[in-house]
């Protein structure tokens, strides 16, 4: 027997439009909340979103054709993915910058006061990396999900929230300290109405239809943000399967698109642009705003990699002299990780720690790396012009850890 639902209107009624307003309805436990009705399979689009959806079709093909054109499209993967996790954090609050996650992944602790960050950063990446590993086997998919979430949450804020699985407990978006009953948004209640949800989520994903790839993006990860399956770390699972599903649906060559800079960057547009889809039902802002994120990315992806490999290209030249026998295998690990001990590249490399140290300062000598611990002993290298194409900075640099 279907469960019934009282119909009440106490959660910021004035700003649901009267169609969105069918969707509030009181949970089992007497809150008011939001049923979301299914992805649109159909719409017509405003001439407004043809246009966006033109551009960032035509500049995510430009990426593509970039990454099928690298030599080794991993040397690019791996930074990218990282200023992905950096960023996409940001949103949620976490502070930390690409250095000081890679200053911590190479052994160095940093402040005691962002460690817990970086570890959900470090997290994020790990979540990341699993998915794309996954992806051939699993496709996006409520057993995938769990799997990134699990891995997500595990050992850091939020982790006794129970990681990898569907919230049993109602959530709600608000201010911090915020009761349910003020809440500016209650997603579906959990149970039969998330699983519903969910379910539907899923079939849209797989489904196949006339909706271009980028509009189905789109929509798989507003439709994840307005059902919010798990009791913390929605945004940041959300904005990760977006990489994943254009890769998945055949739209993207290499994974490197990443849209949290974007979206961090016009942060009150996004949530803004998320809730109207809620309250009024119009998904056209959503999805304009998506589809400008798409175009901005992927051409300053295309662009940083053009940088990156000429910055290769010149690293070439300047250690063609070299008689070292691992300096070229040094410098393809160097783009994916910028900084190195000598202990590291000995590991790495399979040589003594005398030969690595050799290549280490030949790099030193011709200006690829640069020693920034200042330490006579336990010392740490970066490639720091690699790191200021990576963040934007015209003036290489690299943050000297504490």
């Amino acid at each position: 027997m279907a469960k019934t639902y009282i119909v009440d209107f106490l959660m910021n009624e004035a700003q649901f439009s009267p169609q969105q307003r069918s969707h509030l309805r009181r949970s089992l436990e007497g809150h008011i909340a939001y049923f979301p009705p299914k992805v649109p399979r159909h719409f017509t689009p405003a001439a407004e979103l043809i246009q966006a959806l033109s551009a960032a079709d035509r500049a995510l093909g430009e990426l593509s054709g970039v990454g099928k054109r690298l030599r080794n499209p991993h040397m690019l993967v791996q930074p990218y993915l990282r200023q992905e996790a950096v960023l996409s954090s940001k949103i949620e609050g976490t502070q930390s910058s690409l250095s000081e996650l890679l200053l911590f992944e190479a052994g160095a602790e940093g402040p005691e006061s962002r460690r817990s960050d970086l570890r959900e950063v470090a997290n994020y990446v790990s979540a990341l990396q699993l998915g794309l590993d996954r992806l051939p086997k699993l496709p996006i998919s409520q057993r995938l999900i769990q799997e990134l979430h699990a891995r997500l949450m595990r050992g850091v804020r939020g982790g006794d929230r129970t990681p990898g699985q569907f919230r049993k407990t109602q959530n709600w978006i608000g201010v911090p300290g915020t009761p349910i009953e003020m809440a500016d948004f209650v997603p579906p209640p959990p149970g039969e109405a998330l699983a519903e949800s969910l379910d539907d989520w899923e079939r849209f994903i797989h489904e196949q239809d006339a909706l271009p790839p980028l509009v189905r993006c789109a929509l798989m990860h507003y439709q994840f943000e307005t059902i919010h399956p798990f009791s913390d770390g929605n945004g940041r699972i959300g904005r990760l399967l977006m990489p994943l599903f254009l890769l998945s649906q055949g739209h993207l060559s290499q994974p490197l698109l990443y849209l949290s800079a974007y979206f961090e960057s016009h942060r009150d547009a996004y949530y803004r642009s998320l809730s109207e889809g809620r309250f009024t039902g119009d998904l056209s802002p959503w999805l304009t705003m998506f589809m400008q994120a798409v175009e901005t990315q992927a051409r300053d992806a295309a662009e940083r990699a053009d940088k990156l490999t000429s910055l290769e290209s010149e690293y070439r030249k300047r250690i063609a002299k070299s008689r070292s026998s691992v300096i070229y295998p040094v410098l393809d690990q160097l783009m994916t990780n910028i900084y190195v001990t000598t202990s590291e590249v000995a590991r790495r490399n399979g040589v003594t720690y005398p030969t690595a140290q050799n290549a280490v300062s030949e790099l030193v000598r011709v200006r690829v790396l640069k020693e920034v611990t200042g330490r006579s002993s336990y010392r740490i290298y970066a490639a720091t012009e690699i790191l200021a194409v990576l963040e934007g900075r015209t003036r290489s640099s690299a943050r000297r850890p504490k």
